[in-house]
């Protein structure tokens, strides 16, 4: 296989991509200014430098733009329904099975699991603080069970699969060229398989600290949290606190009914044919803009359409904030893609593929292992991770899944697997300048301290992982 100028200059700023992300920096500069250099040496013209650098970038966009949808609908789903009160009513029940501390970790998990799987565990984590963490402790659980607890099910488990809005089975799939779905389930049953790992791993090694009720300690600890929810006082009105308490009722309903209806047609997919990759993500999308209308009416009649529109605003804020800078990223990794790369550099035949052509050139040097490939994949989604973001270094895992597919083990699986190291890293668990700062400010204690009690659990949960996926994948 002949290499060209061009193919050098991506391996080169590919590694510089790497390199940034390992000393926690920004990697959108070295992403664009990649995109244009290698178009310019490619097509030999600087003009087509410059339109295919804002190619990249709208061609990334295109493909992504249904992610920053479901992310926008589902937020402003959440902002609806603080204004009623229905999200505190929704989980205040909970709080009453929390007869001591070694249940409180169990309930904890599962909460904040199903939770962070339809509303993602950023926006999710302030209600799960200052709803269940204070009845948490006062079971008996020590602030920092508490605090593993949340973030390993919320940040780790939930948002390294994120089953039901497919953000990152999304990103992995796109770059990686296969079914969003295929990646979808198998980052599915690798984050259940980390996350049973991770939190068994963690209650062994903490369960001693479990305190009894009645220890002196506990308002001590209580005295420790920071975050104080300041009442609405809106909701306290009983026309919205019915309100609240219906929506509270409807809205898990609601969405328990879609999650059993996509499973449904996904198991009589050979018959009926399933909802598939994005027309899973529209249904949820779908449903929780009807969600949306109906919250949004009953808080306020004669001002709905100005309060659905602010809404719809801040959902948008929302998801440019978190998914914006991972588009120039995109756009760098689709350009090493030949599926991507013509649309880009505006050639209708013969599109380069920059990044499989590298990894194919080193292959007769590589031996075919599934073992080798899973965690070299492992690796680089932990390293990827390491910018605190979870989600930028998925088009690149994503890419070098497809590039690394050998006869041993397929591109999907590598991956989801790339998806784990990504998310569990930078969505949130092992960098303290991620996602996780608030865990640790909400719950009062020090975030490096949180990191330490979470790395042996975590890293434990994805090794095992990566063996499951080589053995059942």
């Amino acid at each position: 296989m002949d290499l060209t100028m061009s193919h050098l200059l991506y391996g080169l700023f590919t590694l510089m991509i790497i390199l940034t992300m390992i000393f926690r920096k920004g990697v959108v500069f070295p992403s664009l200014l990649g995109t244009f250099v290698i178009a310019w040496v490619y097509k030999g013209s600087l003009v087509d430098g410059f339109t295919s650098i804002f190619q990249a970038n709208l061609v990334a966009a295109t493909e992504l733009f249904n992610i920053f949808l479901i992310i926008t609908f589902m937020m402003a789903l959440l902002h609806s329904l603080r204004d009623i009160g229905a999200d505190e009513k929704m989980i205040q029940p909970i709080q009453r099975m929390m007869i001591n501390g070694h249940v409180s970790f169990f309930i904890l998990i599962g909460v904040t699991y199903i939770i962070s799987l339809f509303f993602w565990p950023t926006p999710a984590v302030p209600l799960i603080c200052a709803l269940l963490v204070p009845a948490a402790v006062r079971s008996g659980l020590p602030i920092m069970g508490a605090a593993v607890a949340v973030a390993i099910a919320g940040q780790g488990m939930a948002l390294s699969s994120d089953y039901i809005v497919q953000v990152a089975p999304s990103l992995s799939a796109k770059s990686a060229g296969v079914s969003t779905m295929l990646v979808a389930d198998k980052a599915l049953v690798l984050s259940l398989a980390s996350g049973a790992v991770a939190f068994f791993i963690a209650y062994m090694l903490y369960r001693k600290t479990i305190r009894e009720k009645n220890d002196p300690l506990i308002e001590k600890e209580l005295k420790a949290l920071t975050f104080d929810r300041e009442p609405d006082k809106k909701s306290h009105t009983k026309h919205l606190s019915t309100w609240g308490r219906v929506f509270a009722v409807v809205v898990p309903i609601t969405l328990l009914a879609v999650v059993i209806y996509m499973v449904y047609t996904k198991l009589l997919s050979g018959r009926m044919g399933g909802l598939e990759g994005g027309d899973g993500a529209a249904l949820i999308g779908g449903v929780a803009v009807i969600l949306l209308l109906l919250s949004t009416a009953a808080f306020g009649r004669q001002h709905a359409l100005d309060y659905i529109s602010n809404h719809i605003t801040n959902g948008f804020v929302f998801a440019f904030k978190a998914m914006g800078p991972v588009i120039p990223i995109a756009g760098f990794f689709f350009l090493g893609s030949s599926d991507f790369s013509g649309s880009i550099l505006g050639i209708e035949e013969g599109a380069p593929a920059f990044l499989f052509d590298l990894v194919q050139s080193t292959q007769e040097f590589l031996p075919q292992s599934a073992i080798l490939s899973a965690f070299s994949i492992l690796i680089i989604g932990i390293i990827t991770g390491l910018d605190g973001s979870g989600f930028s270094g998925l088009p690149l895992t994503g890419a070098l899944a497809a590039a690394l597919e050998n006869s041993a083990i397929d591109a999907s699986t590598l991956a989801a697997i790339g998806q784990m190291g990504s998310i569990w890293t930078g969505g949130g668990t092992l960098v303290a300048w991620s996602s996780l700062i608030a865990i640790a400010g909400f719950c009062g204690i020090s975030v490096m301290e949180l990191v330490r009690k979470n790395f042996l659990p975590v890293i434990l949960g994805l090794l095992a992982s990566t063996i499951l996926a080589v053995v059942i994948f």
